[in-house]
Order: structure tokens, then sequence, then C-alpha cells
């Protein structure tokens, strides 16, 4: 059977969330993912699917050298669950909380396809917490050292562990474990991953695996994710923003004149900013918002088409000088357009006022300095290591085995870039020097030797979006080889469909019922391996 349209499952991928290039140090606080609204309010849902938690082991691979100094140490891991649709033979369906709070995930127990699964399969419906975040914390501090056990090969046997040694309050005279009882994982993005990994490395334990946006090939140097906003986002858009960022390296990287450099900061408003490339990470905001959009205003993010309307509008949005006037028609010449100056001139100043407007002026407001702000070189601030940093997480998973380093630098030189070659490795590895010390690059084999691009196994969804930034990570990625799908072995591409995708009712129904198909026909093959017919 072939699959025409895809899951629902995009619905939460973003975990990998829609940012710049680099965090600037200010505005850790504003991309960190906040709590889903969807479904109920939080205190509801948490009265509703009261906290639970199950003793794991800090280090279960003892004899790897990259843990010492060993530890015996045993950690609580969160995990939520819903047993009202549960009976008797009934499966349990594990969601991934992936980088962030297990308890933002809580609304997928009430609505969505995990509780749609559970329901379809009479199962249990659980959320289990990544270790180290939310308040899964088996460390007294996020120090580099007490980091070492964040590994997702350690993440993946927390959740071996669990599966085999859980039992669900209500529940206890049932033997809910794994093998006995089939267990069904289901992951976005990074959590996409790793239940990927989980059903090629613990194939005897998980029954299946739904794998959605799931980035399981990891890449140190990911130049790419921007290809896929070049390729689907609205191309006025695109090539407006190639045109802009052009004129910016033409002046600031390519034409080493510092006086002009700062000219082009101050007319972006950000001329008290120290680093160019701070500035030029500044400049990439609008673009990377693309990840996202979705088909529905109502749930799409706002500041990217705004962004579009504004760069690609002939009349002036905001008022200006006649000094800024003036300064337009210089650093276009400076820029190297200046026979595109008439057509240019607009809207390079809507560019600088919405940039002003959106990002700047909120800077001010807020009484910061704008390398408070946008600055990512601050070398005070990467010391910090109690646990409230918790952008110490995920940042330390990058420099140790995803990579994902998103670069205007690496992007071929016959390809127009969709933010600046001023951001380059050496400066989105800041953190990774900074914070944890670490010069080399991340060890992405500890990643690929599950299959990266070619990973698959009997019972592995593979759902991803055909406009994704993260499909060239994936096994939709372009150059990844093509396949045919089953139902044993879905091999799903939506369509037009990003990383932050809520489909259409329409879509919705329909692929909804795609995803209980094949979950059923797995859980049949499980009832006949076992004797259930």
């Amino acid at each position: 059977m072939v699959f025409k349209i895809g899951a629902c499952l995009l619905l939460w991928a973003a975990t990998i969330q829609a940012r710049p290039p680099v965090v600037p140090i200010g505005e850790y606080g504003l991309f960190t993912e906040s709590s889903s609204d969807y479904g109920l309010a939080k205190r509801d849902l948490t009265d509703l699917y009261p906290e639970q938690t199950i003793s794991i082991p800090l280090d279960h691979f003892q004899n790897e050298d990259r843990y010492e100094p060993h530890s015996n140490a045993t950690f609580k891991l969160r995990y939520w669950y819903d047993a009202s649709h549960y009976k008797k033979g009934g499966p349990v369906i594990i969601l991934h909380g992936g980088e962030t709070s297990g308890q933002g995930r809580l609304p997928f127990l009430q609505k969505g396809m995990l509780a749609q699964l559970a329901k379809a399969t009479n199962g249990v419906g659980v959320v289990l917490e990544h270790r180290y975040y939310g308040t899964s914390i088996p460390t007294k501090d996020f120090s580099t050292k007490n980091l070492r056990f964040l590994t997702t090969e350690q993440a993946m046997a927390d959740s071996a562990y669990f599966s085999k040694n859980v039992v669900f309050k209500g529940l206890e005279d049932k033997d809910l474990t794994a093998p006995k009882t089939p267990h069904i994982l289901y992951g976005g993005s990074y959590a996409g991953a790793q239940v990927a990994l989980l059903r090629v490395e613990y194939p005897e334990i998980f029954w299946g695996a739904i794998s959605s946006s799931g980035v399981t090939k990891a890449i140190w140097h990911y130049w790419q994710y921007y290809e896929p906003t070049r390729q689907h986002a609205p191309q006025h858009c695109v090539k407006q923003t190639q045109t802009f960022v052009d004129l910016v390296d033409n002046i600031a990287l390519r034409g080493r004149n510092r006086e002009t450099t700062q000219k082009l900061k101050e007319f972006f408003s950000l001329g008290d900013l120290t680093h160019t490339d701070d500035f030029a990470n500044v400049l990439s905001f609008g673009i990377s918002g693309w990840q996202s959009t979705n088909w529905d205003p109502a749930i799409s993010g706002k500041n990217f088409f705004r962004y579009c309307d504004t760069i690609t509008t002939d009349r002036l949005l905001y008022p200006v000088s006649d000094e800024q006037q003036k300064l337009a028609t210089e650093l276009i010449k400076a820029g190297k357009y200046g026979r595109h100056g008439r057509q240019l001139k607009n809207r390079l100043l809507n560019y600088a006022a919405y940039v002003n407007a959106t990002y700047v002026a909120p800077c001010r407001r807020r009484g910061s300095t704008l390398d408070t702000c946008f600055g990512t070189h601050d070398p005070a601030f990467y010391k910090r290591d109690d646990t409230r940093q918790e952008w110490r997480l995920w940042n330390y998973q990058v420099c140790t085995e995803w990579g994902f380093l998103q670069t205007g630098s690496g992007v071929p030189k016959f390809i127009k870039p969709l933010v600046s070659r001023l951001i380059d490795l050496k400066y989105t590895t800041t953190t990774c020097r900074e914070a944890y010390n670490l010069h080399g690059e991340a060890d992405v084999r500890r990643i690929n030797k599950y299959g990266g691009f070619n990973i698959e196994y009997p019972r592995l969804a593979i759902i991803d979006g055909e406009a994704d930034p993260w499909k060239e990570a994936s096994p939709h990625a372009t150059f990844a080889r093509p396949r045919r799908s089953t139902l044993d072995k879905p091999f799903i591409l939506i369509p037009d469909a990003v990383h932050h995708y809520f489909p259409p009712d329409r879509i919705k129904e329909r692929s909804q019922a795609q995803e209980i198909e094949f979950v059923k026909k797995w859980l049949k093959d499980w009832d006949r391996e076992h004797g259930r017919d």
C-alpha cells in the first residue's frame, strides 16, 4: 500500500525549534519552548495526569571509558500516563518528550495522535521525559563534567529500562512491561530520531516506532538547514532575502571597510552591537521563522510572513528621515547593487525599520544594551552551570553528538545564501568552546552508526514534511535513496508541510486513519507472533 498523504504527527515535532543560527545569550529565555495550550490548561492537565517517577540508573554503560568516572547512582525519571482507554491486551504507547520538559507534552495525552492511538488500540498513553530535562535531573549541576551522562545512548537505555520495569498505578495486577506487552514509540524531531534509533537498538523491547520529522542523520556542518526554505518559501521573499544578504556581505565581509560596516549597523539601529557576526545573526531572525509556518494563520508563526511582506513592499511602511534615505542610497551602492537602487531603496528602508521595531526597540524598552540582548561573546555567561542554565543541555548534545550547525558560509558559491556568510563554523561553535571547552567536531558517528539516512527496520514509520528545514537530516533528504511506503515500513512525505505542522482537518482525519491502520496491523502481527489469534 502506498500512502498518498502524510500523518499528522508533525503537529508537535518542533522540539528542535525555529530559531536563528545562533541564539543570543539574552534571548535564551525567548527561544525555549513554552508549554502547549493545546487542550486543557496546564494546571488542569497536571491534576488529570499526575506526575509519576521511576528510579533509573544514571550510568547504564559501566564499561565505556567516556563515562569515567562511573557512577552507581540512580535518579527519578518523570512520566505521565492515561489508562482511561486501556483494555486487556492493549499496548503501551510512549511519546518521548525530547529536549524539553515532558510536562509540556501533556496535552497529547488528551488530544492528538497519542490519544487517538491509545483510544483506537485500547492502550495506555505515556509521556516520558528525557534525562536532564524538566525535573528529571540526575546531577547537582550542569557542569561539563556532570553532563557526561547526557548522551543519546544513555537516554535510550533509560527508555529500555522504563519499558522493562514500569508498573502503572491502578494496573498493578497487569504485567504491562515489554516485551510481554507491545510497546510502541512515538516522537518528533530529536525525539523522532531517538525513537527510530531505539527501534533499531532494542528491537526485542520495542515492537514499533513512529518517527516524525526525525533527524536520524547527525550532521556537524548543517548548512542545508535553509535549503527547504529556499526551495519552498514564497519565492519573492526568498529572492529579496538573498539580495539583502549579498548586499550586507559585500559590505561587512568582502568590503572590509570598518567605517561603511559601522554605517550599515547603524542603519539597522544596531550600531552599538559590538560584533559584526552578532549583527549578521540578528538579520537572520526573520527568514529563520519559516520553520514555524503553518497552513492555518491562527497557528502559524506570524513573524515570518510579516518579515516577507515588509521586505518585498515597495511603498514605505515606516516613517524615515532624509538622513536614512541618503544612507540607504549610499549603502546600496557600497553593497554593489547601485543599478537596482530605485527598486531596493524603499525595501531596504522597510527592512531596517522592521528590525528596529521587532527586535531592537523591545530590547531598548527592557533597558538592556544591544550586546546583552543579541551578543554571543560573553565568557562570564558561559561559565554558569547551575541547574537553571537549561540552555546548556541541548547545546551540549549539539557540541558532542549531533552538530546541526547552521551556517551561511557553508552554502555552495553558486547559491546565494539566506543568511550571511559571516555566520560560519567559528561563530556557530562559540558555545562549544566557551561553555564546555570543546574545540573539535561532534562525534556524529555515535548517532549515524544506526543508519543515518538509511535507517530502516520493520515496524518503523518515517514521516517528514517536504518543506521542513530538518528534512535534509532525515531519510527523506534530497540525496537519500527513495523507498516505497508499506504498512510494515511506512515512509511518508507530506507535501508542503514544515516542521511545526498542524494539518487541516480534511488531511488530519485521513492521516490519523492511516496511522491507526498501520499500528493496528503491527499489533495484529504481535498477536499472531505471540499466539493470540
